[in-house]
């Protein structure tokens, strides 16, 4: 039978090891026995370009490559200057950021869901500004060291951001994941982003669909399985 995985939001860094652990047993165990792999962005904690020497990445590189099925990639709102070179290395494919998958006689929307946020101001505007091509192409060009300085002060100008925001502010809105529903004529919607996983039942028009949401992995695993049986959200200890 035909299983169909997704991950997200692992924001692999080199001061979480045991998460880097956790996701290369993921990828020897779980993901051997699926079809394909989604991965619904913050992979990474930080991108600063593809151009980075760090060891973490070649070492993740290497072991998505090793996986004798598909990988697809979204973009998420901490690695989404992920490009071309280390989607190569890793032999996985950079897909846009809502993607549409019909399988088993479903249509199945996947988006990293930082976009579902639309009472979040503030962080679609800053959003806005980071995707621009030309600041992209600009901060690309700066020196490993300063790009390394300008991530390392935009977290913590996150997370301080983050303290003060209300709960309701940064999850998603009930309006804005209608629309994507109703735009991509699906029943499912998987994402990451909020860190709350569950899967919710969603009215949409006509539609009776649900919006399944992937946790981060934090203290352990999380991924949703799509196969002919529907969705099932699950928990693994890495």
């Amino acid at each position: 039978m035909s299983r169909i995985l997704f991950i997200a939001d692992l924001h692999l860094c080199q001061e979480e090891p045991a998460i880097t652990a956790g996701f290369l047993r993921f990828l020897a165990h779980q993901a051997q026995t699926c079809s394909e792999l989604y991965i619904l962005g913050d992979l990474f904690e930080a991108w600063i370009g593809d151009d980075d020497p760090s060891p973490l990445h070649r070492q993740i590189a290497q072991a998505i490559a090793a996986l004798s099925i598909p990988v697809y990639f979204i973009h998420g709102n901490r690695d989404f200057l992920v490009g071309k070179k280390f989607a190569r290395q890793a032999n996985m494919q950079i897909l846009p950021e809502e993607y549409v998958l019909e399988r088993f006689g479903q249509r199945l929307v996947i988006m990293h869901g930082d976009t579902l946020c639309t009472d979040d101001v503030d962080y679609l505007k800053f959003r806005k500004k980071v995707h621009t091509p030309w600041i992209q192409w600009l901060f690309l060009r700066l020196p490993l060291s300063v790009r390394l300085n300008i991530a390392r002060k935009m977290r913590q100008r996150s997370q301080s951001a983050h303290q003060h925001k209300a709960m309701a502010v940064m999850d998603v809105n009930p309006q804005a994941v209608i629309e994507v529903f109703e735009r991509h004529n699906a029943t499912f919607l998987v994402h990451g982003h909020t860190h709350q996983p569950a899967i919710h039942s969603v009215k949409a028009v006509s539609l009776q669909a649900q919006r399944a949401v992937l946790g981060a992995w934090h203290q352990e695993g999380w991924m949703i399985e799509w196969s002919e049986k529907g969705l099932i959200l699950s928990d693994f200890p890495w």
